[in-house]
């Protein structure tokens, strides 16, 4: 591309603009709007559009029922007459193949939807409410979590709307197949009041859950998908949609225990927060206990009580165990250091038994090379690293823990 059409390629994060509207106040309000974290998904792996100028994508959403409006401006568009054939990228065509039929490209026709959105109600069975203050002050929220499956009445033409979210805040993200009924969603609803004195309900997030089958007649929920939008963040809303997912699954004698798909960083730590502050309440985590090391007693009482599997008991109790350390004290916080670092190395441990097998097969040219490409050799520096990012984690939670 020639320097002359460099001014023609935007980032698409730059210029799409997303909003989720309760009156039409909102649509002027830049303070509504928000922006995606990442567009790869759409707009390709570069994240860049090319061919206009003064680009701006407008992405709303009435707040409750999300019914869309996309919008799509720009001074001037590149003619491939008079740039040597180039053509702008398709910008309507990449986004229609993510949004859910029926979005209007008419703002004056999404303006009169959103008299009607006052009237959405959350579709399936209410679980949980609470209720959050922002940390710089502010009005207090109000919060429903509702559970929803596949024969829901209404929810998933909502959720066809609801998944689209997941494009621009969720690396590797993909809709699901709603066509198998194993899967089990719970959806984040603001309840706020409304100037007429009633009220009315804005998306705030969602999560999806999907039942894998255990031998014999057992199930193993998943964890699929989590997601928070962004101007609900930091209320607690996560938090409080696994826990609500939780106290669904924990009562069924059918459910083993909880798993997690490919959790993110944010997501694991908010795992972490959730089942450390209900493990600190059972016996066996008690400080007492937690200085003699993990314990099947444990694995017991976190699965028995809040179905948490046996990998993610073992990080409650080495987080909890930090809390319990006192770390101005060497040899307790020495002692500690070990304790996880043991368990961080097993897998070396292992691969290191693999290759005293191979060595005794593999001629020393063909040892070497194996050695070199496991990186086998690297096991001390990797520790180090690992655990130190690891206790780093840890600290974050328990920061949260402390500040509740």
């Amino acid at each position: 591309m020639t320097d002359a059409l460099c001014h023609l390629v935007v980032d698409g994060n730059d210029v799409l603009e997303i909003k989720l509207v309760r009156s039409p106040d909102d649509i002027e309000d830049e303070e509504t709007s928000f922006a995606p974290e990442m567009c790869h998904q759409v707009f390709g792996e570069n994240e860049n559009i090319f061919g206009y100028t003064d680009l701006r994508i407008r992405l709303y959403y009435t707040a409750g029922s999300l019914q869309t409006y996309l919008g799509i401006q720009y001074s001037e568009k590149i003619e491939p007459s008079i740039s040597e054939g180039m053509k702008a990228d398709d910008v309507e065509g990449a986004m229609k193949k993510i949004l859910a039929p029926g979005y209007t490209t008419n703002l004056d026709q999404f303006v009169s939807l959103l008299e009607k959105d006052k009237a959405f109600r959350p579709m399936g069975k209410m679980l949980h409410s609470f209720t959050a203050t922002p940390h710089e002050g502010g009005d207090k929220h109000t919060f429903e979590v509702y559970l929803c499956d596949t024969t829901t009445p209404g929810f998933l033409v909502f959720h066809e709307r609801l998944q689209t979210f997941l494009l621009w805040y969720v690396d590797a993200a993909s809709f699901i197949d709603v066509d198998d009924d194993q899967w089990t969603f719970f959806t984040v609803f603001e309840k706020y009041p409304t100037s007429e004195g009633g009220y009315a309900y804005a998306a705030a997030g969602y999560a999806t859950v999907y039942r894998y089958y255990a031998y014999p007649a057992h199930a193993r929920p998943r964890v699929s998908q989590v997601l928070t939008l962004p101007p609900f963040r930091k209320l607690g809303v996560c938090a409080n949609l696994l826990t609500a997912i939780y106290s669904h699954f924990v009562i069924l004698p059918e459910v083993i225990d909880m798993t997690v798909e490919d959790p993110s960083e944010d997501f694991q730590r908010i795992r972490d927060y959730v089942d450390c502050k209900n493990c600190e309440t059972l016996p066996a985590f008690y400080p007492a206990k937690l200085y003699q090391g993990f314990s099947p007693e444990m694995v017991s009482q976190a699965c028995t009580k809040f179905k948490i599997n046996k990998k993610q008991v073992r990080r409650v109790y080495e987080i909890l165990r930090l809390r319990a350390t006192n770390t101005s004290d060497k040899a307790q916080y020495l002692q500690y250091r070990l304790d996880v670092k043991n368990r961080l190395n097993a897998p070396f441990q292992k691969k290191k038994l693999e290759m005293k097998k191979l060595e005794k097969v593999l001629k020393p040219e063909e040892y070497a090379a194996t050695l070199s490409s496991l990186g086998v050799n690297e096991t001390q520096g990797r520790l180090a690293s690992q655990y130190l990012a690891l206790e780093a984690d840890y600290r974050r939670v328990l920061h949260r823990l402390e500040h509740d």
